[in-house]
């Protein structure tokens, strides 16, 4: 750990992630709030506010994973949080306007950027962090974001209650504009030279070949469909749960999010430490993880305590902890260099199609029938998902790593 403090890209990069991080919170919480209120707690409203984050991040993942392996990935990630800063900027006028509809555009421009500068962290890690270290960077990084998923929703909620929709988004602002200014101070290195000259079009056909070549990788795309259609049916849910089934107010939502970071930090920390087994019986893992999330699925909707709902989001923040060391591990040691970023955006926007589909059904399925039914068929989904990973294979060998492209080898 002490020789990873040490690494300038390592500490600047998870300090950059750990500011984003804090501003979406902040960003979300201020929303979700702001149109409640507009909408007269509306759940089709709130489910809507979910797919406009989500609709973006579909369409563009493809392409920003495919342009950040041809990017220098210092120049994206800096124009990426330059570009967000600027986009609240705008919002910020529309509002004052009085167009209050532009507060989308915040999500919308936001979730676009996030698509070319997050791969490319990926390619700096990847280039920065020496291999043996990557299990610890990544238990590290999931930690440290943890206690940003515990105060963020808190500070969010903070922030709009005590000063209202502006001064929430002026601090997101301020918030990109730091990021973009410490990574300035990233080395300036340049990338390798292609040994190839091929058009994007043709690189983004080759990162579905390599995808599609890859076991594992077609076992994950497949999961992340059947849970991502899961989650973004529970997701847009979170304050009628707590208003409807514990007869909280809707800003009590800090407190459930903030539990689930806790159990975050736990599970990062926990899941740092033993990085090494976790690898090795990653699929016993992944499984048990999936029949974990779909149980506390059901125990959330099913519960009236408020203790009972902040234990089970504790757990459900655990086993995502877990679950995003496993899934960063794959995608770094398994994945060659220069594929890490068409990989990402292969495979991310199957994950946002299912989240899409969830979200934009959620609010209509629980208008014409009950909370019950929306988190029993998340809860049916996910159980589904254990099917998904006892396919799960053992880590490739560095041979199989080494296996030309789809491109090359139908050259």
């Amino acid at each position: 750990m002490t020789s990873l403090l040490k690494n300038k890209v390592f500490v600047i990069v998870a300090g950059a992630d750990l500011l984003q991080q804090m501003g979406i919170w902040i960003r979300n919480m201020a929303l979700l709030f702001y149109i409640m209120e507009q909408s007269g707690n509306s759940p089709v409203a709130v489910s809507l506010l979910t797919m406009f984050e989500y609709l973006p991040i579909f369409i563009f993942s493809l392409i920003g994973g495919t342009f950040a392996d041809r990017w220098e990935p210092r120049k994206t990630v800096i124009i990426g949080d330059t570009l967000s800063a600027l986009s609240i900027l705008l919002v910020i006028i529309l509002v004052h306007a009085g167009i209050w509809q532009a507060v989308f555009v915040a999500t919308v421009i936001s979730a676009i950027v996030s698509q070319f500068s997050q791969p490319s962290s990926s390619v700096l890690f990847r280039q920065h962090v020496p291999e043996e270290q990557i299990g610890t960077a990544i238990g590290i990084t999931q930690s440290m974001m943890a206690v940003f998923t515990i105060f963020g929703p808190i500070l969010g909620t903070f922030v709009y209650s005590q000063f209202g929709l502006y001064s929430s988004l002026i601090i997101l602002m301020i918030i990109f504009i730091t990021a973009a200014v410490i990574q300035v101070f990233l080395p300036k290195k340049i990338r390798e030279a292609r040994l190839e000259k091929t058009s994007a079009w043709a690189d983004l056909k080759d990162g579905l070949h390599y995808v599609w070549r890859r076991p594992n990788l077609r076992v994950i795309a497949s999961l992340f469909l059947i849970s991502g259609i899961s989650m973004g049916l529970t997701q847009p849910l979170d304050a009628f749960v707590a208003m409807n089934r514990l007869g909280l107010p809707k800003e009590s939502i800090q407190w459930f999010a903030a539990s689930e970071g806790v159990g975050m930090l736990i599970g990062g920390l926990l899941a740092a430490s033993i990085t090494v087994w976790v690898g090795r019986n990653r699929r016993n893992v992944m499984t048990i993880l999936m029949l974990i999330w779909s149980v506390l699925t059901v125990v959330e909707v099913w519960s009236f305590w408020p203790l009972l709902t902040a234990g089970a989001r504790v757990l459900s923040g655990l086993s995502a902890a877990f679950f995003e060391v496993i899934f960063s591990a794959i995608m770094i040691k398994e994945v060659r260099k220069e594929y890490i970023g068409r990989t990402s955006g292969v495979i991310m926007p199957i994950l946002m199609a299912g989240m899409l589909l969830g979200t934009t059904t959620s609010g209509f399925i629980v208008n014409h029938s009950s909370l019950f039914v929306v988190f029993g068929l998340s809860a049916l989904l996910t159980l589904f998902c254990c099917v998904l990973t006892l396919q799960m294979k053992q880590p490739q060998t560095e041979t199989e790593n080494a296996l030309p492209s789809a491109h090359t080898a139908h050259k």
